[in-house]
């Protein structure tokens, strides 16, 4: 036990001593280090043997490094034993595990997803199943976060899970044969629209194998037919390795183009990634999707498209994250993932949005980097800090306050549950839109459910506020008045949003009928940013004068 405790100790001031490279190189910067390690020291044993209550030193010692960690990024994290598989699967795409995600819907810890070829789906667990039981714990949305480290383990041990599916009507217990499950980057390939030559590739991820799951795609859909096009789609990717960033580039980049250069504190710090082949999609139309969700990463592959006028950028501008993450290990079992350096595209911008150097937390807005102009291989103006800026802007996002509201409430989700058992024969393709519509807004008639938009909220509570202040009542019968036209508005917005609370209701309902990848196809057919996406590729001349190109 003694030895474990100044094990922590040892790890402590090493993690002290490693963030050392952060200060200022001034000639005392070694006299402050050895004098604040003996203040940390010093602190950290008087309280651990003298407070008056008991104070655990493990979990003392995690709080003074997490408080450390947090005048630096977000980013710049310690990760214990506790989350070693986290590592794990962000480096490798690999964990041990059966094969589904699960989130939260109401108060149930439901499964959301379940991964073709893993024992989940081998032995029939479902999409919408409600999880009661793992490895002989009860399972509850209060402790969801337990889950993963019951369900993931050892390839090739077994775990009981215990599910409710049919409305709670029925229940099953399945013992699930762990394997290492790998984590697909590319969550979708293929020619869409099915008679084109366009392909659509869908990654979600850069963990190791990003790169050659495109490859594979690009060459397995090539023996189909000459491929003109891609859209490559980027949208919600957080991103992740950055080698495999640059990888990936060198897919569709011509031999020896800069495609990334970091830039760590130190002038020898700095380091340049050329694409080294030849590209395997060299001669294809190209148009990446980004918006909000794509950061890291996915900014460097849309990055270097752009500056090297390689492709069309459609959509919203991307998230903003320039910061640049080594994982080192520290102990064992333990990680540090610090910040090293920054990214720059081949123009030479940095898209980092956020200075995290200038603290000021109560005014993000403050720290945003000033943004500067740039010039693309084809004189293009883009500009830097912020994200990246698409060379068309489509904007897809939900309009009803209601839909947004429904999405919140896990109803649409539920709706589909309960539709599915109740119609299992049904063909999705002679599904009724305005059925479906009467059928949810009967499910919602009895879940007793009543839209109630912010703006009647916002008024409840002005005159709750005035009924206090005991205000004249003339003021108070005008904005009872005023509830009751937007409570009236409220109750229209089904209506007046069906088209988008539809296109929900067969989202969830694709994915239980047909799968993940039709129910993908399908929802292209009204996803904007894709259709201006295939417009621009569909259209030489649009195509080129965004490029600036002859």
């Amino acid at each position: 036990m003694k030895k474990e405790f100044w094990t922590k100790i040892i790890i402590a001031v090493f993690i002290i001593v490693s963030f050392s490279g952060f200060f200022s190189g001034n000639d005392d910067v070694y006299l402050k280090i050895s004098k604040n390690i003996d203040l940390f020291t010093r602190i950290y044993k008087e309280i651990a043997l003298n407070y008056v209550d008991d104070v655990d030193p493990e979990d003392f010692m995690k709080a003074g490094i997490n408080g450390m960690l947090q005048t630096l990024d977000p980013y710049t994290v310690f990760i214990d034993e506790d989350k070693k598989e986290d590592i794990d699967l962000m480096t490798s795409g690999k964990y041990g595990g059966v094969g589904i995600s699960i989130g939260v819907r109401g108060d149930d810890v439901t499964v959301t997803e379940v991964m073709d070829g893993y024992s989940a789906q081998r032995q029939g667990i479902r999409v919408g199943d409600i999880l009661i039981k793992a490895a002989d714990k009860k399972i509850s949305s209060k402790n969801v976060d337990d889950i993963s480290s019951l369900v993931k383990g050892e390839p090739g041990t077994t775990v009981q899970i215990k599910i409710t599916r049919n409305e709670k009507k029925d229940t099953l217990i399945f013992n699930l044969i762990r394997e290492e499950v790998i984590l697909k980057n590319l969550t979708y390939s293929g020619f869409v629209p099915e008679n084109s030559r366009n392909v659509y590739l869908k990654l979600s991820n850069f963990s190791r194998t990003a790169a050659d799951e495109i490859k594979n795609a690009i060459k397995q859909l090539s023996t189909k037919k000459k491929i003109e096009s891609i859209v490559l789609d980027l949208r919600g990717n957080p991103g992740g390795l950055l080698d495999v960033a640059v990888d990936i580039c060198d897919k569709f980049l011509q031999k020896d183009l800069l495609i990334v250069t970091t830039k760590g504190r130190e002038e020898f710090a700095e380091k340049k990634y050329f694409s080294e082949q030849e590209p395997i999609a060299g001669d294809s139309k190209l148009v990446v999707l980004i918006d909000g969700g794509s950061a890291s990463a996915s900014e460097i592959v849309a990055g270097a498209i752009q500056d090297h006028d390689r492709g069309i950028i459609v959509g919203t501008k991307s998230f903003g994250k320039g910061l640049v993450q080594t994982i080192s290990p520290i102990g064992i079992n333990t990680s540090l993932k610090i910040t090293t350096a920054k990214y720059y595209t081949p123009s030479g911008r940095c898209i980092q949005k956020i200075d995290y150097s200038n603290k000021n937390d109560d005014k993000l807005n403050d720290n945003k980097f000033n943004s500067e102009a740039f010039t693309t291989d084809n004189n293009r103006t883009v500009f830097s800090a912020g994200g990246i800026t698409p060379d068309s802007t489509v904007e897809f996002q939900i309009q009803g306050g209601i839909t947004k509201d429904l999405l919140a409430k896990g109803l649409f989700f539920q709706f589909a549950d309960a539709y599915y058992y109740a119609h299992i024969d049904q063909k999705f393709d002679k599904l009724q839109p305005k059925t479906l519509l009467k059928d949810f807004e009967k499910y919602l008639s009895e879940q007793n459910y009543l839209y109630h938009s912010d703006t009647e909220k916002q008024i409840d509570k002005i005159i709750s506020e005035m009924n206090k202040a005991d205000l004249d009542e003339q003021t108070g019968n005008d904005l009872r008045k005023i509830r009751e036209r937007i409570a009236k508005v409220d109750e229209e917005s089904f209506h007046n949003y069906e088209n988008e609370i539809l296109l929900e209701i067969k989202n969830e309902l694709g994915v239980r009928y047909l799968g993940v990848s039709e129910k993908v196809k399908m929802m292209l057919e009204v996803d904007p940013q894709f259709q201006m996406a295939y417009k621009i590729l569909a259209n030489q001349n649009l195509y080129k004068k965004l490029l600036h190109s002859n």
